[in-house]
């Protein structure tokens, strides 16, 4: 298991100027935006404007921050979203325009490479959950704690806001905890990463 902190990420403007985006893990490790199988991070979304277009790619956005954000895919009617800690997905190669409802949000961002065998599934949960378990096959499950702290009982491990682990083998349960933002307890994103 690999424990990345927020703390050590760098954070990268947009190319636009409407935010900023910190990579949490990916994969081939230090891959271009054009060379990645599969990447997650956190995006803080300052302004309206456009999202970047991924040739290829399909993204599983979840909102973690913020009031929320209506978004025209492809010139379609905005799809809202407008409620923390439910992954949306959507092709992250159509224009993609964003308008925040009531100021800056903050989104985790997972894409994965169309086309290959590698796919992609987010699970929010909260209170006790698991075990948490790694298919087989090179697979990968990615932990990362949201609104509070995350314990790994089992690994020895507490994973503060934003904190992730990367896991290659079974973690075991986790507990999410604490009173943050009004919640009474915390939420942890449980993404894994089939491949073939």
């Amino acid at each position: 298991m690999r424990v990345l902190r927020a703390a050590d990420r760098t954070a990268v403007p947009w190319k636009n100027g409407g935010g900023i985006t910190r990579e949490i893990t990916g994969f081939p490790a230090g891959a271009s935006a054009a060379g990645f199988e599969w990447r997650i991070s956190l995006a803080e979304v300052a302004t309206n404007g456009p999202f970047s277009e991924f040739p290829g790619v399909d993204r599983i956005l979840t909102m973690v921050e913020g009031k929320g954000m209506a978004l025209t895919l492809n010139g379609t009617a905005p799809r809202l979203v407008d409620a923390r800690h439910v992954p949306q997905h959507f092709p992250g190669d159509v224009p993609t325009d964003c308008r925040l409802l009531e100021g800056p949000v903050a989104n985790l961002n997972v894409m994965y490479r169309r086309g290959t065998d590698t796919t992609a599934h987010v699970e929010v949960v909260h209170g006790r959950f698991g075990p948490v378990t790694v298919p087989p096959h090179g697979s990968t499950v990615v932990v990362v704690a949201l609104d509070a702290p995350v314990a790994l009982p089992g690994a020895g491990l507490t994973l503060g806001p934003y904190d992730a682990v990367v896991c290659t083998e079974d973690p075991g349960a986790l507990h999410t905890g604490g009173h943050t933002g009004g919640h009474t307890d915390g939420r942890a994103a449980v993404i894994t990463v089939r491949h073939g």
